[in-house]
Protein backbone atom coordinates (compact mmCIF):
# COMPACT_ATOMS: atom_id res chain seq x y z
CA UNK A 1 0.00 0.00 0.00
CA UNK A 2 0.96 3.55 -0.72
CA UNK A 3 2.13 6.43 1.82
CA UNK A 4 0.93 9.85 0.58
CA UNK A 5 2.27 12.42 2.47
CA UNK A 6 1.10 16.33 3.15
CA UNK A 7 3.26 19.06 3.75
CA UNK A 8 1.13 22.21 5.16
CA UNK A 9 -2.23 22.08 7.09
CA UNK A 10 -3.70 25.11 6.09
CA UNK A 11 -5.79 26.49 3.28
CA UNK A 12 -5.01 23.73 1.08
CA UNK A 13 -3.26 21.49 3.15
CA UNK A 14 -6.56 20.62 5.04
CA UNK A 15 -9.21 20.04 2.74
CA UNK A 16 -5.84 18.38 0.17
CA UNK A 17 -5.71 15.53 3.64
CA UNK A 18 -9.39 14.94 3.87
CA UNK A 19 -9.90 14.39 -0.27
CA UNK A 20 -7.01 12.07 -0.40
CA UNK A 21 -8.08 10.16 3.06
CA UNK A 22 -11.21 10.00 0.76
CA UNK A 23 -9.60 9.28 -2.88
CA UNK A 24 -7.21 6.87 -0.98
CA UNK A 25 -7.55 3.12 -1.20
CA UNK A 26 -8.47 0.75 1.82
CA UNK A 27 -4.86 0.80 3.25
CA UNK A 28 -3.24 3.61 1.93
CA UNK A 29 -1.51 5.94 4.59
CA UNK A 30 -2.22 9.86 4.31
CA UNK A 31 0.00 11.91 6.78
CA UNK A 32 0.16 15.54 7.40
CA UNK A 33 3.36 17.22 8.82
CA UNK A 34 2.96 20.69 10.09
CA UNK A 35 4.89 23.16 12.01
CA UNK A 36 1.53 24.30 14.25
CA UNK A 37 -0.91 22.75 16.31
CA UNK A 38 -3.75 24.63 14.70
CA UNK A 39 -5.17 25.93 11.86
CA UNK A 40 -6.47 29.16 11.51
CA UNK A 41 -8.64 30.94 8.60
CA UNK A 42 -6.33 33.54 7.38
CA UNK A 43 -8.68 35.22 5.28
CA UNK A 44 -10.44 36.40 8.88
CA UNK A 45 -6.64 37.92 9.70
CA UNK A 46 -7.69 41.43 9.15
CA UNK A 47 -10.47 41.49 11.48
CA UNK A 48 -8.25 40.14 14.45
CA UNK A 49 -6.08 42.86 13.24
CA UNK A 50 -8.88 45.62 14.34
CA UNK A 51 -10.15 43.08 17.52
CA UNK A 52 -13.27 42.59 15.68
CA UNK A 53 -12.50 39.09 16.00
CA UNK A 54 -10.17 36.82 18.71
CA UNK A 55 -7.47 34.76 17.09
CA UNK A 56 -9.45 31.53 19.31
CA UNK A 57 -12.39 32.11 17.16
CA UNK A 58 -10.42 31.68 14.09
CA UNK A 59 -8.64 28.70 14.96
CA UNK A 60 -9.25 24.88 15.53
CA UNK A 61 -6.64 22.03 16.43
CA UNK A 62 -5.67 20.21 13.94
CA UNK A 63 -4.57 16.59 15.77
CA UNK A 64 -8.15 15.87 16.51
CA UNK A 65 -9.53 16.78 13.15
CA UNK A 66 -7.29 14.80 11.39
CA UNK A 67 -7.33 11.95 14.08
CA UNK A 68 -11.20 11.20 13.37
CA UNK A 69 -10.54 10.80 9.66
CA UNK A 70 -7.65 8.33 10.08
CA UNK A 71 -5.26 10.81 9.07
CA UNK A 72 -1.63 10.52 10.38
CA UNK A 73 -0.51 14.07 12.29
CA UNK A 74 3.06 14.96 12.80
CA UNK A 75 3.49 18.58 14.16
CA UNK A 76 7.07 19.37 13.02
CA UNK A 77 8.62 21.83 10.72
CA UNK A 78 9.72 19.92 7.07
CA UNK A 79 13.34 20.73 7.07
CA UNK A 80 14.19 19.71 3.60
CA UNK A 81 12.46 17.41 0.94
CA UNK A 82 14.63 15.15 -0.64
CA UNK A 83 12.97 14.32 -3.91
CA UNK A 84 15.86 12.48 -5.08
CA UNK A 85 14.64 9.49 -2.52
CA UNK A 86 11.56 10.33 -1.80
CA UNK A 87 11.78 11.61 1.50
CA UNK A 88 10.95 14.19 3.81
CA UNK A 89 13.44 15.33 6.80
CA UNK A 90 11.96 16.73 9.67
CA UNK A 91 13.16 19.18 12.03
CA UNK A 92 14.19 16.89 14.42
CA UNK A 93 16.53 15.21 11.85
CA UNK A 94 14.26 12.14 11.79
CA UNK A 95 13.44 11.08 7.97
CA UNK A 96 9.60 10.03 6.49
CA UNK A 97 9.51 8.34 3.55
CA UNK A 98 6.73 8.97 1.05
CA UNK A 99 5.46 7.44 -2.32
CA UNK A 100 3.62 10.70 -2.96
CA UNK A 101 4.40 14.22 -1.31
CA UNK A 102 1.72 17.02 -1.58
CA UNK A 103 3.38 20.21 -0.82
CA UNK A 104 0.95 22.88 0.37
CA UNK A 105 2.94 24.82 2.62
CA UNK A 106 1.60 28.15 1.56
CA UNK A 107 5.16 30.81 1.42
CA UNK A 108 7.62 32.33 3.30
CA UNK A 109 7.20 36.02 4.00
CA UNK A 110 10.00 37.97 2.60
CA UNK A 111 10.24 40.46 4.98
CA UNK A 112 14.10 40.88 4.31
CA UNK A 113 13.97 41.86 1.61
CA UNK A 114 13.45 45.23 2.30
CA UNK A 115 14.97 47.49 5.09
CA UNK A 116 12.59 47.80 8.33
CA UNK A 117 9.83 46.22 6.64
CA UNK A 118 7.40 43.53 8.60
CA UNK A 119 6.86 42.75 12.59
CA UNK A 120 10.52 42.81 13.24
CA UNK A 121 10.65 46.11 11.79
CA UNK A 122 8.26 49.05 11.51
CA UNK A 123 5.12 47.94 9.84
CA UNK A 124 2.66 45.37 10.91
CA UNK A 125 1.16 41.99 9.08
CA UNK A 126 -1.84 40.74 8.76
CA UNK A 127 -0.03 37.16 6.38
CA UNK A 128 -0.03 35.26 10.31
CA UNK A 129 -2.96 35.18 12.87
CA UNK A 130 0.75 35.70 15.61
CA UNK A 131 1.26 38.57 13.30
CA UNK A 132 -2.43 40.16 12.96
CA UNK A 133 -3.14 39.36 16.75
CA UNK A 134 0.35 41.93 17.51
CA UNK A 135 -1.34 43.73 15.15
CA UNK A 136 -4.18 44.05 16.96
CA UNK A 137 -2.54 45.32 20.43
CA UNK A 138 -0.70 48.32 18.07
CA UNK A 139 -3.86 48.93 17.06
CA UNK A 140 -5.19 49.94 20.49
CA UNK A 141 -2.51 51.99 21.19
CA UNK A 142 -2.69 53.52 17.65
CA UNK A 143 -6.55 54.17 18.47
CA UNK A 144 -5.33 56.23 22.04
CA UNK A 145 -2.84 58.23 19.89
CA UNK A 146 -4.16 58.34 16.21
CA UNK A 147 -2.23 59.95 12.89
CA UNK A 148 -1.29 58.65 9.47
CA UNK A 149 -1.73 55.31 8.32
CA UNK A 150 0.39 53.81 5.40
CA UNK A 151 -1.24 50.91 4.02
CA UNK A 152 -0.80 48.51 1.21
CA UNK A 153 1.67 45.97 -0.94
CA UNK A 154 5.53 46.22 -1.62
CA UNK A 155 7.43 45.09 -4.96
CA UNK A 156 7.04 41.54 -5.63
CA UNK A 157 3.77 40.94 -3.76
CA UNK A 158 1.51 38.54 -5.23
CA UNK A 159 -1.40 39.02 -2.63
CA UNK A 160 -3.49 42.13 -2.95
CA UNK A 161 -6.71 41.77 -1.78
CA UNK A 162 -5.84 42.02 2.19
CA UNK A 163 -4.15 45.02 1.66
CA UNK A 164 -7.53 46.78 0.10
CA UNK A 165 -9.61 44.72 2.79
CA UNK A 166 -7.60 46.01 5.11
CA UNK A 167 -7.63 49.59 4.38
CA UNK A 168 -11.31 49.60 4.37
CA UNK A 169 -11.34 47.81 7.70
CA UNK A 170 -9.55 50.25 9.47
CA UNK A 171 -11.44 53.01 7.74
CA UNK A 172 -14.33 51.72 8.57
CA UNK A 173 -13.24 51.13 12.05
CA UNK A 174 -11.69 54.82 12.77
CA UNK A 175 -15.07 56.25 11.29
CA UNK A 176 -17.19 53.85 14.08
CA UNK A 177 -15.01 55.60 16.81
CA UNK A 178 -15.59 58.85 15.69
CA UNK A 179 -11.69 59.23 14.76
CA UNK A 180 -11.29 59.21 11.46
CA UNK A 181 -10.83 62.78 11.00
CA UNK A 182 -7.99 62.54 12.55
CA UNK A 183 -5.84 59.82 10.32
CA UNK A 184 -4.91 60.89 6.77
CA UNK A 185 -4.44 57.50 4.77
CA UNK A 186 -2.45 56.79 1.76
CA UNK A 187 -2.19 53.43 0.17
CA UNK A 188 0.89 52.00 -1.27
CA UNK A 189 0.98 49.20 -4.05
CA UNK A 190 3.37 47.86 -6.55
CA UNK A 191 0.31 47.65 -8.76
CA UNK A 192 0.24 49.87 -11.91
CA UNK A 193 -2.83 50.58 -11.01
CA UNK A 194 -6.00 50.69 -8.22
CA UNK A 195 -7.80 47.45 -8.87
CA UNK A 196 -5.29 45.34 -10.88
CA UNK A 197 -5.05 43.02 -7.97
CA UNK A 198 -2.02 40.63 -9.89
CA UNK A 199 -4.79 39.76 -12.16
CA UNK A 200 -4.96 42.18 -14.89
CA UNK A 201 -8.50 43.93 -13.29
CA UNK A 202 -11.54 41.79 -13.03
CA UNK A 203 -14.47 43.49 -14.12
CA UNK A 204 -14.47 47.34 -13.70
CA UNK A 205 -12.27 46.78 -10.07
CA UNK A 206 -10.33 49.67 -10.96
CA UNK A 207 -12.93 52.39 -11.62
CA UNK A 208 -15.04 50.72 -8.56
CA UNK A 209 -12.25 50.81 -6.07
CA UNK A 210 -10.91 53.73 -7.25
CA UNK A 211 -14.08 55.39 -6.73
CA UNK A 212 -13.90 53.59 -3.07
CA UNK A 213 -11.31 55.52 -2.42
CA UNK A 214 -12.10 59.14 -3.01
CA UNK A 215 -15.37 58.72 -1.03
CA UNK A 216 -13.43 57.54 1.66
CA UNK A 217 -10.69 59.65 1.05
CA UNK A 218 -7.64 57.28 0.53
CA UNK A 219 -5.11 58.42 -1.43
CA UNK A 220 -2.99 55.98 -3.53
CA UNK A 221 0.27 55.71 -4.66
CA UNK A 222 0.52 52.82 -7.57
CA UNK A 223 4.21 51.58 -9.21
CA UNK A 224 5.47 52.01 -6.06
CA UNK A 225 8.61 50.70 -4.75
CA UNK A 226 9.27 50.78 -0.87
CA UNK A 227 12.66 50.93 -0.41
CA UNK A 228 13.40 51.30 3.20
CA UNK A 229 11.06 51.76 6.33
CA UNK A 230 12.07 54.11 9.39
CA UNK A 231 10.29 54.26 12.46
CA UNK A 232 7.77 56.47 11.24
CA UNK A 233 8.31 56.80 8.08
CA UNK A 234 8.39 54.68 4.98
CA UNK A 235 10.71 55.75 1.77
CA UNK A 236 8.78 54.86 -1.85
CA UNK A 237 10.25 55.32 -5.06
CA UNK A 238 7.07 56.10 -7.68
CA UNK A 239 7.93 54.64 -11.37
CA UNK A 240 6.53 55.95 -15.05
CA UNK A 241 5.11 53.41 -17.30
CA UNK A 242 8.47 52.62 -18.34
CA UNK A 243 9.73 51.37 -14.47
CA UNK A 244 12.02 54.16 -14.62
CA UNK A 245 11.50 56.30 -11.24
CA UNK A 246 9.22 59.19 -11.65
CA UNK A 247 9.16 60.53 -7.85
CA UNK A 248 9.96 60.13 -4.60
CA UNK A 249 7.97 59.72 -1.45
CA UNK A 250 8.43 60.26 2.13
CA UNK A 251 5.63 59.21 4.03
CA UNK A 252 5.41 59.87 7.74
CA UNK A 253 2.59 57.41 10.07
CA UNK A 254 1.78 56.37 12.94
CA UNK A 255 0.34 52.84 11.65
CA UNK A 256 1.53 50.98 9.05
CA UNK A 257 0.69 47.30 7.21
CA UNK A 258 2.47 46.34 3.99
CA UNK A 259 1.72 43.03 2.42
CA UNK A 260 5.12 41.57 1.40
CA UNK A 261 6.71 39.81 -0.89
CA UNK A 262 6.42 35.41 -0.75
CA UNK A 263 9.08 33.31 -1.65
CA UNK A 264 9.09 29.57 -1.18
CA UNK A 265 9.44 27.94 1.99
CA UNK A 266 13.63 26.93 3.15
CA UNK A 267 12.12 22.84 3.01
CA UNK A 268 12.27 23.09 -1.02
CA UNK A 269 14.19 26.19 -1.34
CA UNK A 270 17.48 25.48 -3.56
CA UNK A 271 16.37 22.00 -4.32
CA UNK A 272 17.35 21.37 -7.91
CA UNK A 273 14.75 20.33 -9.97
CA UNK A 274 11.65 21.14 -7.40
CA UNK A 275 11.93 24.80 -6.70
CA UNK A 276 12.53 27.82 -9.21
CA UNK A 277 14.90 30.47 -7.76
CA UNK A 278 12.35 32.35 -5.29
CA UNK A 279 11.22 28.74 -3.91
CA UNK A 280 7.92 27.63 -5.94
CA UNK A 281 7.42 24.45 -7.03
CA UNK A 282 7.06 24.20 -10.75
CA UNK A 283 3.91 22.26 -11.67
CA UNK A 284 2.09 20.73 -15.18
CA UNK A 285 -1.47 20.52 -15.87
CA UNK A 286 -1.79 17.65 -13.35
CA UNK A 287 -0.49 19.61 -10.66
CA UNK A 288 3.01 16.99 -10.85
CA UNK A 289 6.36 18.75 -10.67
CA UNK A 290 7.58 18.09 -13.82
CA UNK A 291 11.25 17.18 -12.34
CA UNK A 292 9.55 14.69 -9.43
CA UNK A 293 6.16 13.06 -10.97
CA UNK A 294 5.55 11.50 -7.77
CA UNK A 295 5.57 15.30 -6.19
CA UNK A 296 2.42 17.84 -6.47
CA UNK A 297 1.96 20.94 -5.43
CA UNK A 298 -1.03 23.49 -4.01
CA UNK A 299 -1.78 26.75 -3.04
CA UNK A 300 0.33 29.41 -2.67
CA UNK A 301 3.73 27.43 -2.80
CA UNK A 302 3.05 26.43 -6.54
CA UNK A 303 5.45 28.77 -9.02
CA UNK A 304 2.36 30.54 -11.30
CA UNK A 305 3.99 33.19 -13.98
CA UNK A 306 3.17 37.04 -13.29
CA UNK A 307 -0.23 37.54 -15.38
CA UNK A 308 1.12 40.58 -17.71
CA UNK A 309 4.58 42.62 -17.55
CA UNK A 310 4.27 45.59 -15.12
CA UNK A 311 6.54 48.45 -14.82
CA UNK A 312 7.20 47.07 -10.57
CA UNK A 313 7.43 43.48 -10.77
CA UNK A 314 4.27 41.48 -9.10
CA UNK A 315 2.95 38.44 -8.42
CA UNK A 316 -0.40 36.67 -9.24
CA UNK A 317 -2.36 35.45 -6.84
CA UNK A 318 -3.41 32.14 -5.50
CA UNK A 319 -6.95 32.48 -4.22
CA UNK A 320 -9.09 30.69 -1.98
CA UNK A 321 -11.35 28.75 -4.72
CA UNK A 322 -8.44 28.37 -6.83
CA UNK A 323 -6.49 26.51 -4.37
CA UNK A 324 -9.67 23.92 -3.90
CA UNK A 325 -10.03 23.37 -7.68
CA UNK A 326 -5.73 22.36 -7.22
CA UNK A 327 -6.71 20.36 -4.34
CA UNK A 328 -9.79 18.10 -5.76
CA UNK A 329 -7.49 17.40 -9.20
CA UNK A 330 -4.46 16.43 -7.05
CA UNK A 331 -6.23 14.32 -5.13
CA UNK A 332 -8.15 12.26 -8.22
CA UNK A 333 -4.63 12.39 -10.31
CA UNK A 334 -3.19 10.55 -6.84
CA UNK A 335 -5.30 7.82 -6.99
CA UNK A 336 -5.57 7.80 -10.51
CA UNK A 337 -1.52 6.78 -10.25
CA UNK A 338 -2.15 5.04 -7.56
CA UNK A 339 -4.54 2.49 -9.45
CA UNK A 340 -1.70 2.76 -12.50
CA UNK A 341 -3.88 5.31 -14.43
CA UNK A 342 -2.19 7.96 -16.13
CA UNK A 343 -3.62 11.70 -14.54
CA UNK A 344 -6.30 12.89 -16.53
CA UNK A 345 -8.14 15.87 -13.97
CA UNK A 346 -7.02 18.99 -14.32
CA UNK A 347 -7.96 21.92 -11.97
CA UNK A 348 -9.73 25.27 -13.79
CA UNK A 349 -8.03 27.77 -11.27
CA UNK A 350 -11.60 29.85 -11.39
CA UNK A 351 -11.51 32.58 -8.67
CA UNK A 352 -14.38 33.58 -6.64
CA UNK A 353 -13.83 36.16 -3.87
CA UNK A 354 -15.10 38.01 -1.32
CA UNK A 355 -13.33 40.95 0.22
CA UNK A 356 -14.71 42.28 3.01
CA UNK A 357 -14.78 46.41 3.44
CA UNK A 358 -15.88 47.11 7.13
CA UNK A 359 -19.29 48.00 6.41
CA UNK A 360 -19.34 46.72 2.58
CA UNK A 361 -17.52 44.67 0.70
CA UNK A 362 -16.16 43.75 -3.29
CA UNK A 363 -16.91 40.40 -4.90
CA UNK A 364 -15.30 38.88 -8.25
CA UNK A 365 -15.66 35.91 -10.21
CA UNK A 366 -13.16 35.50 -12.39
CA UNK A 367 -13.45 32.03 -14.86
CA UNK A 368 -10.84 31.35 -15.20
CA UNK A 369 -8.56 33.25 -12.79
CA UNK A 370 -5.89 34.03 -15.44
CA UNK A 371 -7.33 36.03 -18.36
CA UNK A 372 -8.75 35.64 -21.21
CA UNK A 373 -11.74 34.77 -19.37
CA UNK A 374 -14.98 33.00 -19.90
CA UNK A 375 -16.91 35.11 -16.24
CA UNK A 376 -15.23 38.44 -15.48
CA UNK A 377 -17.19 40.04 -12.91
CA UNK A 378 -17.07 42.64 -9.95
CA UNK A 379 -19.69 44.20 -7.69
CA UNK A 380 -19.88 46.24 -4.73
CA UNK A 381 -22.31 45.89 -2.04
CA UNK A 382 -23.48 45.63 2.16
CA UNK A 383 -24.43 42.27 0.62
CA UNK A 384 -20.40 41.18 0.17
CA UNK A 385 -19.91 41.85 4.12
CA UNK A 386 -22.44 39.52 5.40
CA UNK A 387 -21.66 36.78 2.90
CA UNK A 388 -17.84 37.12 3.72
CA UNK A 389 -18.56 36.21 7.17
CA UNK A 390 -21.46 33.87 6.24
CA UNK A 391 -18.29 32.19 4.55
CA UNK A 392 -16.34 32.17 7.56
CA UNK A 393 -18.35 30.43 9.23
CA UNK A 394 -19.01 27.75 6.85
CA UNK A 395 -15.86 27.10 6.05
CA UNK A 396 -14.95 26.22 10.12
CA UNK A 397 -17.77 24.03 9.86
CA UNK A 398 -16.55 22.20 6.85
CA UNK A 399 -13.18 21.99 8.34
CA UNK A 400 -14.85 20.52 11.67
CA UNK A 401 -17.41 17.82 9.80
CA UNK A 402 -13.90 17.32 7.62
CA UNK A 403 -16.22 17.80 4.16
CA UNK A 404 -14.21 19.45 1.71
CA UNK A 405 -17.20 20.04 -0.44
CA UNK A 406 -20.64 19.32 0.60
CA UNK A 407 -23.13 18.37 -1.46
CA UNK A 408 -24.94 21.37 -1.37
CA UNK A 409 -21.60 23.66 -2.13
CA UNK A 410 -21.17 21.40 -5.31
CA UNK A 411 -24.81 22.01 -6.43
CA UNK A 412 -24.72 25.90 -5.77
CA UNK A 413 -21.52 26.16 -7.34
CA UNK A 414 -22.45 23.70 -10.36
CA UNK A 415 -25.45 26.02 -10.72
CA UNK A 416 -23.16 29.47 -11.19
CA UNK A 417 -21.39 27.36 -13.82
CA UNK A 418 -17.97 27.64 -11.25
CA UNK A 419 -16.37 24.30 -11.76
CA UNK A 420 -13.14 22.91 -9.75
CA UNK A 421 -12.04 20.51 -12.89
CA UNK A 422 -11.76 21.02 -16.30
CA UNK A 423 -14.35 19.19 -18.23
CA UNK A 424 -16.85 18.58 -15.98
Amino acid sequence: MAHIVIIGAGIGGMPMAYEMKQHARPGDEVTVIANTATFHFVPSNPWVAVNWRKRDEIELEIAPLLAARKVRFIQQAAARVHPGRNQVELADGGFVDYDYLVIATGPRLAFEEIPGLGPAGHTQSICHVDHATAAADVWSDFIADPGPIVVGAVQGASCFGPAYEFAFIMETDLRKRKLRDRVPMTFVTSEPYIGHLGLGGVGDSKGMLESMFRDRHIKWICNAKVTRVEDGRMFVTEHDEDGKPKKEHELPFRYSMMLPAFKGVDAVLGVEGLSNPRGFVPIDAYQRNPAYPNVFAVGVCVAIPPVEATPVPIGTPKTGFMIESMVTATAKNIRAALDGREPTEKATWNAVCLADFGSSGAAFIALPQIPPRNVNWFSEGKWVHLAKVAFEKYFMYKLRKGKSEPIYEKIVMDALGVMKLKGH
